[in-house]
């Protein structure tokens, strides 16, 4: 049964995706973008991975997806249907997603991703994959946490700096 909703969640990610792609009218490529994000988030769930999953409803469904729709309605863009791509270009696509595929198998054949962590499904069941998470994330990965913190608070003095006009 997990199997079937994993396959029906991955089927409408990917048709989802398809039709943002797709879609003249700008709100219409945000409404099918959310659904996208709903679909990643069901398989997330899937994964028992609930903290990224309500991240991944938070941030992108919930912030990203209404500044998207922001600049949709304060630039109003004109959009007149799909855009001609040169041939090159096509053909740089067909030959990047051939190398990728390329990466991905030898990445899934060899023993590059190395060794499993230490953290058991019963040490899941027990504590709580968020409780874990946090636990890695303030003792091994602390340093790194707040250096992401300094850059995000950095970046955002910035984008206030050059917003504000003069």
């Amino acid at each position: 049964m997990e199997q079937v909703a994993f396959y029906i969640l991955a089927f409408l990610a990917i048709v989802s995706a398809l039709f943002m792609i797709t879609r003249i009218n700008p709100v219409h490529s945000a409404l099918w973008m959310l659904l996208t994000f709903f679909s990643v988030a069901g398989i997330f769930v899937q994964l028992d991975a609930e903290f990224i999953a309500a991240i991944q409803v938070l941030v992108y469904a919930g912030a990203i997806l209404v500044l998207y729709l922001f600049v949709v309605i304060l630039l109003n863009p004109k959009s007149h249907g799909f855009i001609k791509i040169p041939f090159r270009y096509a053909l740089g696509t067909v030959v990047s997603i051939i190398i990728v595929i390329q990466v991905l198998f030898a990445v899934k054949t060899s023993n590059i991703l190395g060794q499993k962590g230490d953290i058991t499904d019963q040490l899941m069941a027990q504590h709580g994959n968020v409780k874990l998470f946090g636990k890695v994330l303030f003792t091994e990965y602390l340093v790194p946490f707040e250096i992401a913190s300094i850059l995000l608070l950095v970046a955002m003095i910035g984008a206030i700096v050059l917003a504000k006009k003069e």
